[in-house]
């Protein structure tokens, strides 16, 4: 355990506590999420990176780490702000502790920190750039460095989680899906795997002509990170197959695909990040509790002269929670109805999916 490690705000904010995992320097935005658990799972979401990540459940760790609950292949999240670190983890499965996992991946994390305070301070404010120094650095260095970072807005974030090559899933399945990965979650994957559909991951520059030439039954365009309005070539690749293929949306995924109709999105106060928000179905009527992890939304304000129908909204605060198009096959959500951990209120989506893709 490092004594000395500090969190600078780019609105001076200075907060000192001790450091685990990694001895480095990082810069990100600083969001909160509140699951009670899921730091594996939310340390290795492709959606934080770019971000410093705070849990407001106060302990972390206490069940240690597993490889079955990686939603990539390793942390993707900038840093890790937690109130208490638990360094002797209980848990027939872990295989390290939340520290040893951290220097695993060289991230640094920071505890003793009064994270109520700065939870209350994000939803007031909204959230921050920030630095987190687990080494040695003077305070106005660090305070400088959370400063001149760019906004997460202006960052190219989904070309480094994406993967680079062709990944081919689940052969021996008759029919098939191709998964633009704008940085998808395992869970996402396996998903459709359970229901002996075949996966083709592919980057998520790929030409709609490079798509079709794999003859899928339909196209998931995945959750990922960042600022949709920055994902071009996803944005084009629906527009070019809009009529070709059913095409279904996850979280950034649901914005890409609002996009490429010409909705417009906004950046989000402090955003979505937890395993409670409630999500309500406006055909039907029914509430379902679900997970989420996004900071852009879709804005409802202009979205009557468009090709799309609102489906869902939160009940939290109004925001649009799911859309379809009015005449074809193509529908999307901001939640993550692969959930886990988290409510499994919606995994019926993937059941949705599947149906869409074997009738089309």
């Amino acid at each position: 355990m490092q004594e000395d490690a500090k969190l600078a705000l780019e609105d001076g904010t200075i907060l000192k506590g001790k450091g685990f995992g990694y001895q480095t320097i990082k810069t990100g935005e600083v969001v909160f999420a509140t699951g009670m658990t899921g730091y594996v799972e939310s340390l290795t979401d492709p959606s934080y990176k770019g971000q410093i990540l705070m849990s407001t459940y106060p302990l972390q760790g206490n069940y240690g780490i597993s490889p079955e609950w990686f939603q990539s292949n390793g942390i993707k999240a900038e840093g890790y702000v937690v109130r208490e670190e638990n360094p002797h983890p209980s848990h027939s499965h872990s295989e390290n502790s939340l520290s040893g996992f951290l220097e695993e991946y060289k991230i640094p994390g920071i505890s003793d920190i009064d994270t109520r305070s700065l939870t209350l301070k994000i939803r007031r404010y909204g959230a921050m750039k920030g630095a987190l120094a687990t080494e040695e650095i003077e305070d106005g260095e660090l305070l400088a460095l959370a400063r001149d970072q760019p906004g997460i807005e202006d960052i190219d974030l989904v070309n480094q989680v994406s993967v680079t090559e062709p990944t081919i899933l689940g052969e021996e399945y008759s029919q098939k899906s191709v998964i633009l990965d704008c940085g998808v979650k395992n869970n996402s994957i396996n998903a459709l795997l359970r229901r002996k559909i075949g996966v083709v991951l592919l980057p998520y520059h790929t030409s709609a002509s490079e798509i079709l030439d794999y003859e899928p039954g339909a196209l998931l365009v995945s959750s990922g990170p960042g600022n949709p309005s920055r994902v071009k070539e996803a944005i084009q690749t629906v527009q070019k197959l809009s009529e070709r293929l059913p095409i279904f949306g996850i979280c950034l995924g649901q914005q890409i695909i609002a996009r490429a109709f010409g909705a417009k999105i906004y950046k989000m106060k402090f955003g979505h990040r937890g395993i409670n928000q409630p999500v309500k179905d406006l055909k039907t009527g029914k509430v379902s509790i679900t997970s989420q992890n996004h900071g852009f939304s879709i804005d409802n304000q202009f979205c009557d002269d468009l090709p799309i129908n609102i489906t869902q909204i939160n009940l939290n605060d109004g925001t649009v929670e799911g859309i379809e198009h009015q005449e074809l096959p193509i529908s999307s959500v901001q939640y993550h109805p692969e959930a886990g951990p988290g409510p499994h209120d919606t995994d019926n989506y993937f059941d949705n999916f599947v149906e869409t893709l074997k009738n089309y």
